[in-house]
């Protein structure tokens, strides 16, 4: 069986346990934006991965990953958030493929599922991290890490 017939299968459940595994993390600007956007969201999410695995191109998932990015970051989610849907999606979708792909298809089903969606994460990161680089974001403040290279004498009061 291919693949993407195979996780156009299970679609339903897929999408049902992703979103329950998103949920149970309670992310703030999730829970704050309704079930309706956040099942929205990984639907299109889900779509975009069936499609790049059933084509064997990854642009569209560029594309998509680079707006995620770009929206998400205007609307002030947490590169965490964003991370953790793309997550419960991937975790959800490699639960019914080893569920449900014969052993000897294993190994380049899940290549090919590991292949687009950590694409599709490291373009989503990429593109926040540069966006973040411009103005200050709490969660990627790194400055106490790097305050300098020469050693300090330490009050020892």
């Amino acid at each position: 069986m291919d693949l993407a017939a195979l996780l156009l299968e299970s679609q339903s459940s897929i999408l049902e346990d992703s979103f329950a595994a998103l949920e149970r993390s309670h992310i703030h600007h999730y829970e704050a934006a309704g079930e309706e956007f956040t099942r929205q969201r990984l639907e299109d999410l889900f779509t975009l991965v069936v499609s790049a695995i059933r084509d064997r191109d990854l642009a569209r998932v560029s594309v998509f990953s680079r707006r995620i990015a770009e929206e998400r970051f205007n609307q002030g989610f947490d590169i965490g958030e964003v991370q953790a849907a793309f997550n419960a999606l991937e975790e959800t979708m490699w639960r019914h493929v080893v569920a449900n792909e014969p052993p000897e298809d294993l190994a380049e089903a899940t290549g090919l599922l590991s292949t687009v969606l950590g694409f599709g994460k490291d373009v989503l990161a990429r593109t926040y991290v540069s966006l973040a680089s411009r103005r200050h974001v709490p969660s990627l403040d790194l400055t106490a890490l790097f305050a300098g290279t020469q050693p300090r004498e330490v009050d020892p009061q």
